[in-house]
């Protein structure tokens, strides 16, 4: 499996609970130092530098994502918070944000990853008291665990991504399908 960040979820909050991915099997930690969790956030788009980070951050970050991915499935499955999750998750919430500044070219955002954590909990705290709540769907691929946000016209999207997930299943089933015609011209 490749170490790129993927961002198909439709949501910052939802892509850093994914990075932990396969949840059910193989369970693929893309969280492997502070510096790969420095580049998710750089890579998301939620600042543009960042200092380095260290160990200890990098657990708090682990953390935080599991409080959150168990967040995520209580919402998604219309179940009660679990209050160790939710206070977690608050908890990283209540630190400061990043803050943009505006220089002479534009915008700039420089962050520490303590700010950057903080930020993505804020962002859960909206994305999960908010309107995309219903939107929210798991990945129809049974090895993946991603859930992301389906706004897709009539919410038909089966999977978090085509580029991942779905053409997989897209190729399999024509596979399936030439493979059955074959079987059927030839018998």
């Amino acid at each position: 499996m490749n170490l790129s960040h993927v961002f198909a979820c439709g949501h910052p909050a939802l892509d850093f609970a994914a990075t932990l991915r396969a949840r059910r099997s193989t369970r693929f930690e893309m969280f492997v130092t502070p510096e790969r969790l420095n580049a998710w956030y750089v890579e998301s788009g939620l600042v543009d530098a960042i200092t380095p980070g260290d160990e200890e951050g990098l657990q708090a970050a682990k953390v935080v994502r599991e409080a959150l991915y168990r967040l995520i499935t209580d919402r998604r499955l219309g179940e009660e918070f679990e209050r160790e999750a939710l206070a977690v998750v608050n908890g990283a919430a209540r630190g400061t944000p990043v803050t943009p500044q505006l220089t002479v070219t534009g915008r700039f955002t420089e962050a520490t990853p303590e700010q950057a954590l903080a930020t993505v909990a804020r962002q859960a705290v909206e994305l999960l008291s908010g309107p995309d709540v219903p939107l929210m769907k798991e990945c129809g691929n049974p090895e993946c665990t991603r859930v992301y946000v389906d706004r897709s016209r009539g919410m038909r999207r089966h999977w978090c991504g085509m580029a991942s997930c779905g053409n997989k299943y897209k190729a399999a089933a024509y596979r399936a399908r030439k493979k059955s015609a074959s079987a059927v011209a030839g018998g």
